[in-house]
């Protein structure tokens, strides 16, 4: 079989290498002379630099109280660290591209277009195919009414090119990205102001880990604004002046030298030729897809963040896999969306996956509730990560039943690592009752979920919480 990847990203380069292993001859198309798509080149390996580099440097701040004297306070060179990143992104790209050409990819660097359902053009080459996997990812959203210029008003491709720290930055919205550039340049000395449109920051997690992760992030001397609504920007020579409903008062605008517009992506879709075959799209202008990744036209699947699941790498790694091993005419398990987990590295981190206490409640299910806090567990003393906490939200069907995990919701020190279980958790349909028997090491971050799990069992070890305040 034929197969063509049209995008090299997370997505379609892991899709093209599994393809080549079921025995597919396969040819991979991308525009960008590095593969590895947003993900590798502008987005997950890049930022994660700059938050390892704000982070050592947090660290190297805190280090007297560790009985560690350095003998001077440590300095940030942003054009260091961007050089390091770059470095980095640089020797991940050859890695990349060499792994995929050992497994016997064909790489064709160039725009790609469907002719017909058997047909693509790739700057005037005509390749033919028996089947094809779209997966041409996603880009910044940049609405008209943000003066976009890439010197005072950015968004977070150019703020991977600052070679200066900027002095104030105010951030434009409170998801994954707007959260993780805001810890990196707080923790390096910026000034933060963040507006948010929703009533809370991080509007998609659980509502306690917003409402907690707002308190530090206040604690921490950010300026949150929720609710509130851009209304006027004025770019000067010195930064960058903001208006609207409930941000600082209308004779003194909110100031910064430079603002970062972090709203979302919008999904890469035109001049792809998707109609001239026929392949639909939703409502929102995503790709349809059925349980396999398959579109309207047969031949055709889609995958990554132009189809309606979460915008992940990892989700269109593994709808890659997914739809090739369907392809290959394998009987591959489906994907639930709900059990995809998701990460922020802010500081300190958020992650989760499955339903929040809301949503399950929203749904009309009894739940129980574990939550145990980080300050309480010895790993999370020892490196002085001790704010945020574990929630673990689970199904209430009887107390003689089994409780079936929900899901799991984590603030605090290395919460992106510790969600993989909470994520088995939920793909294995395990319970309480499994999390609260297995034996975590100690002393661990780890311990922290087997904690939380036996606080929802009303059987709390290492922590006792506050009684509930008696209403007046």
């Amino acid at each position: 079989m034929k197969l063509a990847v049209l995008g090299g990203g997370p997505g379609g380069y892991i899709a093209a290498i599994r393809a080549a292993q079921l025995g597919m001859e396969v040819t991979l198309i991308e525009e960008d002379k590095n593969l590895g798509g947003t993900c590798l080149n502008r987005g997950c390996i890049p930022t994660k630099a700059l938050v390892e580099a704000s982070m050592r440097f947090k660290s190297l701040q805190e280090a007297a109280g560790f009985g560690l004297e350095l003998g001077q306070s440590p300095v940030v060179d942003l054009a260091k660290v961007q050089e390091r990143k770059n470095a980095l992104v640089r020797r991940l790209a050859m890695g990349t591209k060499g792994l995929v050409e050992r497994n016997g990819v064909k790489i064709i660097q160039g725009h790609g277009r469907l002719v017909s359902d058997h047909t693509l053009e790739v700057d005037g080459q005509v390749l033919e195919f028996d089947a094809m996997i779209l997966a041409t990812g996603s880009r910044t959203a940049t609405p008209k009414f943000f003066p976009i210029d890439g010197r005072r008003v950015i968004t977070s491709d150019h703020i991977l090119n600052l070679t200066e720290l900027p002095k104030s930055m105010i951030v434009v919205g409170s998801g994954a990205v707007g959260m993780e550039f805001a810890s990196i340049f707080a923790a390096f000395g910026t000034k933060i102001s963040l507006i948010e449109l929703a009533p809370r920051i991080m509007p998609l997690e659980d509502h306690e880990i917003s409402s907690e992760m707002q308190r530090l992030c206040r604690k921490a001397g950010w300026r949150i604004f929720t609710g509130a609504k851009t209304e006027k920007i004025e770019v000067t020579s010195e930064g960058v002046k903001v208006t609207g409903e409930g941000l600082a008062a209308a004779d003194e605008p909110l100031q910064a030298e430079i603002m970062l517009v972090a709203i979302g992506r919008t999904p890469n879709l035109e001049d792809v030729g998707l109609d001239k075959v026929g392949v639909e799209l939703t409502e929102r202008g995503r790709v349809k897809v059925d349980q396999f990744m398959r579109t309207s036209v047969a031949n055709i699947y889609a995958i990554g963040d132009i189809v309606p699941t979460p915008q992940l790498a990892h989700m269109a790694s593994a709808e890659g896999i997914l739809a090739v091993e369907h392809l290959a005419g394998l009987t591959p398990r489906t994907l639930n969306a709900s059990h995809c987990p998701a990460a922020t590295y802010c500081d300190p981190e958020v992650a989760s996956v499955g339903l929040t206490q809301e949503q399950a409640e929203s749904q009309g299910r009894s739940v129980k509730v574990g939550k145990f806090p980080f300050a309480a567990l010895g790993k999370a003393a020892i490196g002085g990560h001790t704010d945020g906490f574990v929630k673990v939200v689970a199904a209430c069907e009887g107390e003689d039943k089994p409780h079936l995990i929900l899901g799991v919701h984590i603030l605090g020190a290395h919460a992106c690592d510790l969600i993989a279980e909470g994520a088995l958790a939920l793909e294995k349909g395990a319970t309480l009752e499994d999390i609260a028997h297995t034996i975590h090491p100690h002393p661990s971050l780890s311990e922290s979920l087997a904690e939380a799990a036996h606080q929802a069992l009303g059987a709390p070890l290492n922590f006792l919480p506050p009684p509930k305040r008696r209403g007046r």
